[in-house]
């Protein structure tokens, strides 16, 4: 099992209050001996809203304590150099994460940060973005190379435009089940499987900050019952190819 979506929140290192919010730590150990018995064996340590940009040496430590198998997806500072995202990318991280629910950005910032990385270092680009947003976003995503979109796109209200991303190559995270407005989420995943069977990568985004609730063993059923002998895939390995991970 690849985990494509974990936050560590690790108390040595500093927050930055996001809309008043900072989150509880929740360690690699917690990890662990919360996903004890499912088979991990690698995964995505994504930065969050309340890391920001100060988020890297977080990362880096991270991936550093998780080993072989591990890779992160990092905010990016406006500043960063060429030479900045190299070393990033020596470390292991594979992305860059841009949080549109949380945040304001920049949109010609964004895009241009997501292409420099993606030439530099083959990155792709991934938005914590609701759905009903992805079609004002169709000048970005006409230029961008790799796409991938977290927690299914959060509502069914722009589902079409999800999917027409996903016939265009864009991933689409299995995640957040207890986060997003979505009443059905079988359904959904159906729909994405049915266009590109390649589309989907599981992750359990623990801790599940601001979630109504947090993973759990049965959204491994969820995904069982929609995707059915693909699921080897959507659990491990398109995730595994999409970040460059082998297993």
């Amino acid at each position: 099992m690849f985990d494509a979506h974990v936050h560590i929140i690790d108390p040595r290192f500093p927050l930055v209050e996001n809309n008043g919010y900072l989150p509880d730590p929740f360690t690699i150990d917690d990890y662990r001996a919360r996903m004890a018995g499912f088979g991990v064996d690698g995964g995505a340590v994504v930065t969050a809203s309340y890391q920001g940009t100060l988020g890297g040496p977080q990362l880096l430590a991270a991936l550093r304590e998780l080993g072989d198998g591990w890779v992160g997806v990092t905010h990016l500072d406006p500043d960063a150099t060429d030479e900045d995202i190299l070393e990033l990318d020596r470390a292991g991280v594979r992305g860059i994460r841009f949080n549109l629910r949380r945040s304001a950005t920049d949109v010609q910032v964004l895009t241009t940060q997501a292409l420099r990385a993606y030439e530099l270092a083959g990155w792709h680009a991934e938005f914590y973005v609701d759905a009903t947003l992805l079609l004002s976003l169709e000048p970005v995503f006409a230029k961008l190379p790799a796409v991938s979109i977290d927690h299914l796109g959060m509502s069914t209200r722009g589902l079409r435009y999800l999917l027409n991303l996903v016939d265009r190559g864009a991933k689409v995270k299995a995640t957040g089940f207890g986060r997003t407005s979505i009443d059905d989420v079988g359904d959904v995943l159906r729909q994405i499987h049915a266009v590109n069977p390649k589309a989907l990568m599981f992750g359990t985004d623990l801790p599940g900050t601001r979630a109504r609730r947090a993973f759990e063993a049965a959204d491994v059923d969820i995904i069982a019952d929609a995707v059915g002998d693909d699921l080897e895939a959507v659990l491990g390995g398109n995730a595994r190819e999409w970040y460059r991970c082998p297993a």
